[in-house]
């Protein structure tokens, strides 16, 4: 039987406390689910892979994405577990399916396009494609964030650059309130 959205998000709190990463984990769930609808998957599946796939990076960072991984398989979720397991580029895995190029591509893009929202007074609401390219060549802002992944599995994704964007926003923007990124009133 597969894992349910409220043991997915049991697990999750069991191992992340970080109100950032729980953010990111509700994000991008958001994400994947709209992802599913436009690239033929299934809804639920796709946004619990969303909701994972960051699961154990708050206590075993160095590890990340092993110990989810491996809970995910002893729950019998092979699929959602390669998604996962994918989406760590450094382990150089082949995407298998669409789910796979998706959260790779909707990942990293989500939480940029977050961050993008927290230093506009209007949050998401105003934020248009052109503004987070330009936030993504000033490579200062959100340093951490890898652009090459982004522009490479938005590639791999078969999607246009700007489109994509626009998805991300717009899966977001009816959460505005839920994830903060509404502006400030």
């Amino acid at each position: 039987m597969p894992i349910s959205h409220d043991q997915a998000l049991e697990q999750l709190h069991a191992w992340t406390s970080n109100p950032s990463l729980l953010a990111h984990a509700r994000a991008v769930e958001i994400v994947m689910r709209a992802a599913a609808s436009r690239y033929g998957g299934e809804p639920e599946l796709w946004g619990i892979t969303g909701l994972l796939h960051d699961a154990d990076y708050d206590q075993w960072p160095e590890e990340h994405p092993k110990r989810i991984v491996d809970w995910l398989r002893e729950q019998g979720e092979e699929e959602i577990a390669y998604a996962v397991s994918f989406h760590q580029t450094k382990w150089g895995l082949p995407p298998k399916t669409p789910m796979d190029k998706a959260l790779l591509a909707c990942d990293e893009l989500t939480g940029f396009v977050i961050a993008c929202c927290l230093v506009r007074p209007d949050g998401i609401a105003t934020l248009e494609p052109k503004s987070v390219k330009k936030k993504l060549k000033d490579k200062a802002f959100a340093a951490k964030v890898d652009r090459e992944i982004i522009k490479n599995s938005v590639e791999n994704l078969g999607a246009d650059f700007d489109k994509h964007i626009r998805f991300v926003i717009e899966a977001l923007k009816p959460h505005a309130e839920e994830l903060g990124i509404s502006g400030k009133k």
